[in-house]
């Protein structure tokens, strides 16, 4: 079947790193698949070569409160009689800990949106260890693991003023947070953002431009299969690609599916397919160009995995041997001896890197004065993570 000469266009336009939104558009509805995923896999290997990153972590749930009621997740809580509404500092260092003795070097802090401002449960808990709001607590157990594991901190606690992140930058090497979509559509009642006051996109795109401002390595990404069309799949990319054109914090973009479970309300919403998840990456990687740094989890694409380094990802993400995946619990992280098989197979080279990227932590802006020591302790000297230490 011959090639649109709008498609053949775009491809193109991709190769050069110059997409425009009608273009981007274009390939994501009509692109055949096989020249699409050449041309971004070509795109990368240009770039990052046949490499493929991953980070040993730990996960530290710091809270399940969250009071936002997305309707894929199962991360989030309300209170419960007899359940603790945080982790107390002891049970984060006793997690951290494990992670350190099993050879971890990132300390992945997950934690709900806000819940002091919706729970008073949440707000008393507080009180009494010493602090007013859950991003304060945050940030002094960032520090608790900093000072006594070593391990790095990257925190992943929803919107973030600048404060707050001119706080954490002391203690996390990078933070993140999920654009998700671009897409104001979807807090409409009953679309995947309704009840959820902190996915107004441009509060978002708020807490990203703040990092930005601050010299902060940032993650990001999209979630695809929550509702989106394919024109919101791109403007999300698109608006990605410009606020890390405006500042060049962004480290990492993260593509990822949506994943049907029991007990939420989009339990019986259709999952992207395996398709619609490479179309998606291959997208990515032509709009956000070669030096940008592509994630997708392994563990959400089960066994077949390694297929997505055919669409142009060069990142596999944080992988624990230590703990489960609390956003998707029933998804196990691969092995990273088979992740390392696995990837080979598919002819790339499995490289552990740190929560920042080499090209991020080389340059002393993103890096405060206090945490410089700790990311030298853990990095060989091409900016990866020392191995046999």
């Amino acid at each position: 079947m011959a090639i649109p000469c709008r498609v053949d266009t775009a491809l193109e336009r991709g190769i050069e790193g110059c997409l425009s939104r009608e273009q981007a558009f274009s390939l994501m509805e009509e692109g055949p698949l096989e020249g699409l995923i050449e041309t971004a896999a070509a795109v990368r290997d240009r770039f990052k070569g046949r490499s493929v990153s991953y980070s040993k972590k730990v996960f530290i749930p710091l809270t399940h409160l969250c009071r936002d009621y997305c309707g894929y997740c199962t991360f989030r809580a309300d209170p419960q009689v007899g359940v603790q509404p945080y982790m107390l500092p002891d049970e984060v260092l006793a997690i951290a800990e494990a992670g350190r003795r099993a050879g971890c070097k990132e300390a992945l802090f997950s934690l709900g949106d806000q819940p002091e401002r919706v729970f008073p449960e949440a707000k008393e808990f507080l009180k009494k260890l010493g602090f007013e709001r859950t991003l304060e607590y945050l940030a002094a157990m960032s520090e608790l693991v900093l000072e006594k594991t070593g391990l790095l901190p990257h925190s992943n606690p929803g919107l973030m003023g600048a404060d707050d992140l001119r706080r954490l930058r002391e203690t996390n090497v990078s933070v993140g947070l999920m654009l998700e979509s671009a897409s104001a559509r979807l807090l409409r009642p009953g679309e995947a953002h309704w009840k959820a006051p902190d996915k107004v996109p441009s509060l978002r795109i708020r807490t990203i431009e703040n990092a930005g401002q601050l010299s902060m390595a940032f993650t990001t990404g999209i979630l695809i299969g929550i509702g989106e069309t394919a024109e919101e799949r791109v403007d999300a990319l698109l608006t990605i690609h410009a606020l890390n054109r405006k500042y060049g914090h962004i480290q990492e973009v993260i593509v990822q599916p949506f994943r049907a479970k029991p007990n939420i309300r989009m339990a019986q919403a259709p999952e992207p397919s395996t398709e619609e998840l490479e179309r998606t990456i291959a997208v990515a990687r032509l709009i956000l160009g070669g030096e940008m740094n592509i994630q997708s989890p392994p563990n959400l694409l089960a066994d077949d995995y390694p297929d997505l380094l055919k669409a142009g990802i060069n990142d596999w993400g944080g992988i624990s041997p230590v703990t489960k995946d609390f956003i998707n619990p029933e998804a196990a992280w691969p092995q990273i001896s088979s992740l390392g098989a696995r990837s080979a197979g598919a002819g790339f080279l499995l490289r552990e890197r740190l929560a920042i990227y080499p090209e991020f932590s080389s340059r002393p802006e993103f890096v405060s004065t206090r945490l410089q020591p700790h990311v030298r302790k853990l990095q060989a000297e091409d900016g990866y993570a020392r191995q046999g230490e």
